[in-house]
């Protein structure tokens, strides 16, 4: 006789790892979260990161911890995080530059912007700010335009890597008023920021929440922001609409989860970023750094996503074209 086989015991091990994974969603986070920032500490991704997420912390009841994974313009912390255990316990702080720009044009990109990540929700909107060495000859933005016009590849611009924000938002001013300087790539923003301070390179254009103090400082000199009027915190700042230019643009940074993560979860992160861009500590810090708090309709995963969307679309023909000019 052939022996008898119990289903029982594999029909008692199905129930129970079924009714384990809703208490999984229930308890978490039950350890610390890392937050990976595909940029080196210092540039504008990076404080918006340790900003919100410090306040993350203290409705999720776990530390969440800031990892630096810098290089290729962001795409190689991004792949990082799309390539970790979709189980909520390592996440991306993305921005425009990595998720937008750096799979354009970014060769051998690991990673879908779209297919690879969870939205989380938008963490800060901040403008561009076009900031020059402290000694630079230009006394006001007319002067610098001319400058850059008359001298082209003898001034050197600093970015944080092709497709960073710092590239994107000088590519749309260096193309409205026609001018082609040398381009001198860094691994991030701040870096290049650095740089900029001691005199090695001419110019940058960056988010205000990385490089307002320094401008209020004297360590560098701005010329323009790309904002639709002037930054209560850079007041003697003027936009580029004041000196008859069309560069307009914010940029836009975000938190993301790898595919696969459970909604439960998404849920519960969203929820705390949510609470956390509600605390007047947290918006206070932002503005501080001429940032700003995305309105309560953009904040929530499916808004966000939305946006991400229409962001690729606005932003891919561009990209693809300046690519074409290399």
């Amino acid at each position: 006789m052939k022996p008898r086989i119990s289903v029982w015991p594999a029909l008692v091990i199905a129930t129970a790892l079924v009714a384990v994974v809703p208490v999984r969603a229930q308890d978490y986070p039950s350890r610390s979260i890392t937050v990976v920032v595909p940029f080196p500490a210092g540039g504008a991704s990076d404080v918006v990161a340790r900003i919100v997420t410090n306040q993350m912390s203290r409705t999720l009841g776990q530390s969440i911890i800031i990892e630096n994974v810098s290089g290729a313009g962001g795409t190689i912390g991004s792949a990082h995080v799309a390539a970790a255990a979709p189980d909520g316990y390592t996440l991306l702080a993305a921005a425009m530059g990595s998720h937008v720009a750096a799979p354009v044009l970014t060769p051998n990109v690991k990673y879908d912007p779209l297919a690879d990540f969870v939205p989380i929700g938008i963490t800060a909107h901040s403008p561009a700010v076009v900031i020059a060495r402290k000694d630079f000859p230009a006394q006001d933005l007319k002067e610098f335009v001319a400058v850059l016009r008359q001298q082209g590849g003898a001034v050197r611009q600093a970015h944080g890597g092709i497709g960073a924000s710092s590239h994107m938002a000088c590519l749309l001013f260096t193309a409205e008023i026609g001018a082609k300087p040398t381009l001198v790539a860094y691994r991030g923003s701040g870096p290049a920021l650095n740089d900029l301070v001691g005199g090695h390179v001419d110019f940058m254009c960056e988010q205000s929440v990385s490089v307002a103090e320094s401008v209020l400082a004297g360590s560098v000199k701005a010329y323009a922001v790309s904002a639709g009027e002037r930054l209560a915190t850079l007041p003697d700042v003027p936009t580029g609409k004041e000196a008859g230019i069309n560069y307009e643009m914010s940029v836009w940074a975000g938190l993301f989860a790898p595919k696969g993560v459970s909604p439960e979860v998404i849920a519960k992160l969203a929820d705390a970023l949510d609470k956390a861009l509600d605390e007047p500590v947290v918006r206070e810090r932002l503005a501080q750094l001429g940032g700003s708090i995305p309105a309560k309709a953009e904040r929530n995963p499916a808004a966000f996503d939305r946006f991400v969307r229409s962001e690729i679309a606005r932003w891919a023909p561009i990209l693809t074209a300046a690519r074409a000019e290399k």
